[in-house]
């Protein structure tokens, strides 16, 4: 059996997309994709694709590139960050006023590890409101 690794970043974030917002179990269940570009065109610094939204506060932008997407978190960053390396990955600050951190999604199988990024996120600006 060939197995096709998908590596095109417009894919890539259409496949997270639909786990975000198809998915009702979990932590995924706070959030939403909204502000959709449906004519989105990957680039190589990357195109803003659409916002994940929890509980109607924006936590990240998806941005799709030739071949990957990224997430750009604005809130739990430091949450995000801790994840994605524990979920082997890539990732790196972004030294901007307010700093975001960067989480890249390079392939279709990556797009569940993302997810779990999201959810653990999530769980934490949980306790940390509480």
């Amino acid at each position: 059996m060939v197995e096709e690794r998908i590596t095109d970043g417009r894919r890539i974030a259409e496949l997270l997309s639909s786990e975000v917002d198809g998915r009702e179990d979990g932590e995924l269940a706070e959030y939403a994709v909204t502000n959709a570009d449906r004519d989105v065109e990957p680039t190589a610094d990357g195109a803003r694709a659409y916002d994940v939204t929890r509980r109607d506060e924006r936590i990240a932008r998806v941005f799709v590139h030739d071949d990957r997407a990224h997430l750009e978190f604005e809130a739990g960053q430091d949450i995000a960050a801790a994840a994605a390396a524990d979920a082997d990955l890539r990732v790196r600050p972004k030294a901007t006023q307010p700093p975001k951190t960067l989480v890249f999604v390079e392939s279709g199988a990556a797009v569940k590890r993302a997810t779990d990024v999201l959810q653990t996120v999530s769980r934490r600006l949980e306790e940390r409101d509480a």
